[in-house]
């Protein structure tokens, strides 16, 4: 007989009739542990980080390069973070930075050939390790979960527009 793994949920689940609530530490609950095993595989395998895979796969969708501001609205953190990240990055010779040709107190990132070739190996690892940790629902069940939480992050979006 198999054994299903399972994962602890915050509060033990121990909530009472508070759905919403529930509903909200299980999705926390994936997500922490999803997060935490990505984070782990990189560092063990390819000794990088998640937030280091993030600015490779933001400019690998803008083979152009981005901005430094652009770039660091796309990933939702602050300038001084993505500097960071950036010069590491440019460090490995996995990004380079340029000033950009309209106006140059504007620098362009950009990933190098190293880069892509560094952020295809890591993504290919990535999608294999994601697809293991979802292998067990069917593909059904993966498109309702996914109209699900569309729906759910319209209705987040939804309730912080009645803050306005």
């Amino acid at each position: 007989m198999t054994q299903v793994a399972t994962i602890r949920e915050k509060h033990d689940g121990a909530l009472g009739d508070t759905m919403n609530l529930r509903l909200w530490l299980r999705l926390l609950s994936c997500t922490m542990v999803v997060e935490k095993r990505l984070k782990r595989r990189l560092a063990d395998q390819f000794d990088a980080t998640l937030p280091r895979f993030d600015v490779l796969a933001a400019l690998d969708r803008h083979p152009l390069g981005m901005t430094m501001g652009a770039l660091s609205s796309s990933l939702l953190v602050s300038n001084g973070n993505v500097t960071a990240l950036v010069r590491l990055l440019v460090r490995d010779g996995h990004v380079a930075i340029s000033p950009s040709p309209t106006d140059r107190r504007v620098s362009i990132v950009q990933l190098t050939q190293s880069g892509a070739a560094h952020f295809e190996t890591l993504a290919s690892a990535h999608h294999e390790w994601v697809d293991a940790m979802m292998n067990s629902l069917n593909r059904e069940q993966r498109e309702k979960l996914f109209d699900l939480l569309g729906a759910l992050k319209m209705s987040i979006a939804g309730e912080d527009a009645n803050d306005a």
